[in-house]
């Protein structure tokens, strides 16, 4: 019968030797493989200001590879005590999974190597790190002069990298209405991505460099009339000739919503995008 408990895992000499094999397990070259076997700490018989005080780190992953600052002593695991010093405890050199400890010193660990790299930790989300570079700018997040294509002879680009800057732009977008159209032409490209799509995508970013503080701003004695705006272009999708609308919509001074959608039809004239612009916001 499979035992449930240590005590009668130790009490079948099977089970014994069944432990000392994974602990000692080897691979074809017959070295030891590591972490086949992890000692964990029973961290639930810690008590509160006896064994810890500060264990609050702000990291997800907890991992057991850090070295902690308190001095931490655990007992011997049952069945693998050392027989000349049997009623020793082990000194921990290193955070063992369970303890208490272990969120907190992985993220000291982690921080102060970022930090030695030329890492800055966030003020607000200290589990943001960021490393600033010298790049270059951008002084529009699109070229005016370069339209945004197929392009089916460039070169193509790893997929999930463009959807993954797609979605970062997607999310800003929020409070950055400048680059909603831009954005939009980029993601009509995402099933197969090109170098110049990529490129188009990166100057985005380059552009955002250059404008860090551009956003919105709502400042508290605005009146609260409502008032909205729409425009559109004629033709200005190189691929299949449809326009594109625009609009935006006002409380007072402060920016509420905006959108910009390429049309479902092919307008035959300015007035006709026009109408279709007028249609969709207002029908």
């Amino acid at each position: 019968m499979e035992p449930k408990k240590v005590i009668q895992a130790l009490a079948d000499s099977s089970w014994v030797e069944a432990m000392q094999k994974e602990l000692n397990k080897k691979d074809e070259r017959g070295i030891v493989v590591r972490n086949k076997a992890r000692l964990v700490a029973q961290g639930y018989t810690q008590e509160e200001g006896i064994d810890y005080d500060e264990v609050f780190a702000p990291v997800a992953r907890i991992e057991a590879i850090s070295t902690i600052e308190e001095e931490v002593y655990v007992c011997q695991p049952p069945g693998f005590e050392d027989p000349q010093f049997p009623n020793k405890v082990y000194k921990v050199d290193k955070a063992l999974y369970g303890l208490h400890q272990a969120p907190k010193a992985w993220y000291e660990t982690l921080s102060t190597y970022l930090i030695e790299n030329r890492f800055r930790r966030e003020i607000i989300d200290k589990t943001l790190f960021i490393k600033k570079d010298k790049v270059k700018t951008a002084s529009t997040p699109l070229e005016t002069n370069k339209a945004l294509i197929k392009d089916e002879e460039a070169e193509d680009v790893d997929v999930n990298l463009y959807r993954s800057m797609i979605g970062s732009l997607i999310y800003l977008t929020a409070s950055r209405p400048d680059i909603m159209f831009v954005v939009c032409a980029c993601v009509r490209f995402q099933v197969t991505p090109k170098s110049s799509h990529l490129h188009a995508m990166k100057r985005i970013f380059r552009y955002l460099k250059d404008q860090p503080k551009l956003g919105l701003w709502y400042p508290r004695d605005s009146p609260f009339d409502l008032e909205a705006f729409s425009n559109s272009d004629y033709a200005g999708a190189s691929l299949d000739r449809k326009s594109t609308t625009g609009g935006c919509q006002f409380l007072g001074k402060w920016l509420i919503s905006w959108h910009c959608k390429k049309q479902t039809i092919v307008a035959n004239s300015t007035t006709e995008a026009e109408y279709v612009t007028a249609a969709n916001c207002y029908g």
